[in-house]
């Protein structure tokens, strides 16, 4: 509902903080969708949008993913997201706008908990970190829950993808099916390994050509261009870049039998999600696969076990995205829209 913001991704968000900060350039969004469970948790990032409603309406979208994707993950936190806007594409994030988004964040006195996204990292974090307590994903010793959230995630896709081919093609394990791979960064550079361990066919595209040229080589994969990639004759399309990919028209080309991946808001609208499910395809809820990050970063935050509990709980992402595929089966509904139901429940809307 739009509430009369005229934001139609507004759902009845607790907050929407706007932050500017003149001596250090500072322009942010902290959005607090849900603390129906516990702070609102969800990563800060660094992005280049078109103009400030755009960058607002991102961090509407994605923080009400993160308010279902910590509950479907059984965590006791809430969802919200940071956005800091980039002046133009490939700009370079300052260490004082770091610290002013660090004071932005300590000014909602831990009813926001930030931890690192697009365009931000580790060393970023520990910079964030010097101005609020409220901050996770900080570098961890070995052993323990917490530190770069991207392996995490990258590990419950791969589990995701697996589950994902058994249900929708009946493969009992990934050799010889092919899978192409939209976004090569960290979380989908690292699934790419996973597969290629596995003996799956890969074909790998990224806005960045020699990134995905340079997996290629490493893993015996062939490429293709962002633009084409989700139309690949191949059993399954993971994207793990961007969101808002699945549309009418992308829908309409997928060759793909599955859609598995890693990227946050994957439907560009709600209706999408019925799109693929009346094309009979296989869609795991982007915010049920991709939990493998918060799963780490969240425990870390809570002081809730180490490295052990962290891959314990993401080993369970493919019995919560079979419960979403039974419901789906029984119901008729499109397996984004189980997901979703599921989620609401959990926080109580």
């Amino acid at each position: 509902m739009t509430s009369g913001w005229g934001f139609p991704d507004f759902d009845d968000h607790e907050g929407v903080h706007l932050f500017t900060d003149p001596a250090s350039g500072l322009k942010a969004v902290i959005a607090v969708h849900s603390t129906a469970l516990g702070p609102a948790a969800g990563g800060a990032r660094f992005w280049h949008y078109a103009d400030s409603s755009a960058a607002i309406t991102d961090a509407l979208r994605l923080s009400r993913g993160m308010s279902f994707k910590n509950a479907m993950a059984g965590l006791p936190l809430g969802g919200g997201k940071g956005v800091v806007l980039a002046d133009a594409p490939g700009a370079t994030i300052s260490t004082q706008q770091l610290e002013a988004f660090g004071r932005a964040v300590e000014s909602l006195a831990g009813r926001y908990v930030t931890a690192e996204d697009v365009g931000m990292s580790e060393a970023r974090m520990k910079v964030i970190a010097s101005q609020t307590r409220y901050v996770s994903g900080l570098p961890v010793e070995s052993g323990a829950a917490g530190g770069d959230p991207g392996p995490y995630t990258a590990l419950g896709i791969y589990l995701g993808v697996k589950a994902a081919a058994k249900r929708g093609l009946g493969a009992d394990d990934m050799r010889g099916v092919r899978v192409a791979i939209q976004g090569v960064g960290s979380v989908g550079g690292g699934l790419a390994r996973l597969l290629a361990k596995d003996g799956a066919v890969l074909t790998l595209a990224d806005v960045d050509q020699t990134r995905a040229e340079a997996l290629a080589a490493e893993l015996g994969a062939s490429t293709a261009s962002a633009e084409t990639i989700l139309a690949t004759d191949a059993d399954i399309v993971s994207p793990n870049a961007l969101g808002a990919i699945l549309d009418a028209g992308t829908i309409a080309g997928l060759k793909a039998k599955v859609v598995a991946g890693g990227a946050n808001n994957q439907l560009a609208e709600a209706a999408d999600g019925r799109r693929i499910h009346e094309r009979g395809i296989v869609y795991a809820p982007d915010y049920v696969i991709n939990a493998g990050g918060i799963i780490n970063v969240g425990l870390e935050y809570l002081g809730q076990g180490d490295e052990a509990e962290v891959k314990a709980r993401i080993a369970r992402i493919p019995d919560r995205l079979t419960e979403v595929w039974d419901e789906s089966d029984r119901t008729g509904a499109p397996a984004s829209e189980v997901a979703d139901m599921l989620a609401k429940r959990l926080i109580g809307r």
